[in-house]
Formats: structure tokens, C-alpha cells, sequence
């Protein structure tokens, strides 16, 4: 089973349109319909940046890669053959992180923190808000969501890739395997020895964790 269900982030992050009016909004696009195509970029677009974020660790990169996936997205639009087409797009936003860290790799710069509109560097992504939170609350949160994010970070990249994938967007291991073209046994492979860094790299704020973030052993 999954060591980690979908809650917290990834309760934000759920699909906005349903399954009905997204084929029919593909279709259109497909047809050359901009408005149809914007509405998926609307649904998806969340779920995109914070698969980038988690990926590349840096707001500004991950925005970047998302509005390449979307562009990507359009221009290849009409060779979507069906099937999830969350892992598709999830296939091509993966795509451009790793285009992006080729980038990175040869110009590496300081890493920022996301910056407020007043060039004030923000404690967390908007979309971890949680307005009804108590200060101790955000606290714990804050803490929590930065272990996570610094033990998704310590992870190779082709490791970092599939526990985001699985995870924390959701996909099963064949959608894994599509969206990162790789053999069923090397996302399993990769996904097991992923979950057990991150186990043990989050073992320091364990007490933080809530049970459905708690990374059990490989059943």
C-alpha cells in the first residue's frame, strides 16, 4: 500500500473540473478553443507548481517550469491519446523540471525564498495557507513543510520525481511509470528506496508529523 495518502497539500490540491466536462474541454482545445484550454490550465495549474516546487525547491524556477508545461501542453495537445490526463500533464511539467535543473546545473545560483510584494521573503507557498490556523499552528506547519520539502531536496532527482508523482499528486505506479517513462520495476524500485531516505531524513521532526504524512514501512 501507500505509505502516504493524499491530505494536507494534497487536499488543496484536488482536481477542480470533473471528469465529464474535461473531456469535453480537451476536445475543444484540441479543436484550437483558447477558452477551453485556459479553463484546464485553471483546474491544473496549482497541482502543476506544486509538483514543480517540490521537484526544484525554488518559487520562481517552478513557476517557470509550469508555464513551459502549459506551452509544451498546448503545442501537444492533439497527440493526448486519452487515459489520466493529470499524469500526462504531470508527465510534461516533470519534463521541464528537468530541463530546468540541467539550467540550474550550469549556472547554479543562491536559492531564494519566495518574496511578498514588498520584497519580503514569504514562510511558506501560498497555496499551505490555512487562515483559520493558530499561530502555534502555522509554527508546526512552517516547520513541518520545510523538513519535508529539505528531505525532498536531499533526494536525487530521478528519486525526488516519483515520490512527488505518487505520493503527493496522487498517480498509481503504471501512471508513474508513463508520465516518467520508465519500467513499472524501476519506479517501485526507486519509490521504495526514496520513502525510506525521506523516513529517515524526517525522523528529526517526527513528532510533527500527522499520521497520514508518517512514512511507514514498505508493506
Amino acid at each position: 500500500g501507500r505509505s502516504v495518502n493524499e491530505s494536507g497539500v494534497a487536499k488543496l490540491l484536488n482536481d477542480k473540473i470533473p471528469p465529464m466536462d474535461e473531456a469535453a474541454l480537451i476536445n475543444d482545445a484540441k479543436h484550437g478553443d483558447l477558452d477551453s484550454f485556459n479553463r484546464l490550465v485553471i483546474g491544473y495549474q496549482d497541482k502543476l507548481y506544486n509538483t514543480a516546487y517540490r521537484i526544484l525547491g525554488d518559487s520562481e524556477l517552478a513557476a517557470d517550469a509550469t508555464q513551459e508545461a502549459f506551452i509544451s501542453a498546448f503545442r501537444k495537445l492533439k497527440s493526448y491519446r486519452g487515459g489520466s490526463f493529470k499524469a500526462w500533464l504531470l508527465r510534461i511539467v516533470t519534463n521541464a523540471c528537468y530541463d530546468e535543473l540541467r539550467r540550474k546545473k550550469r549556472r547554479p545560483t543562491t536559492p531564494l525564498e519566495p518574496l511578498t510584494e514588498n520584497d519580503e521573503e514569504m514562510e511558506s507557498p501560498r497555496w499551505l495557507t490555512d487562515p483559520g490556523a493558530s499561530p502555534e499552528k502555522q509554527v508546526e506547519t512552517f516547520e513541518l513543510e520545510q523538513a519535508i520539502q529539505n528531505c525532498i531536496e536531499a533526494l536525487p532527482p530521478d528519486f525526488r520525481a516519483v515520490v512527488v508523482l505518487t505520493d503527493m499528486q496522487g498517480l498509481d505506479y503504471k501512471e508513474a511509470a508513463t508520465a516518467l517513462k520508465k519500467p513499472l520495476g524501476t519506479i517501485k524500485s526507486r519509490l521504495a528506496r526514496a520513502r525510506l531516505r525521506l523516513r529517515d531524513c524526517l525522523q528529526s521532526v517526527r513528532e510533527l508529523l500527522p499520521a497520514a504524512f508518517r512514512l511507514d514501512e514498505e508493506s
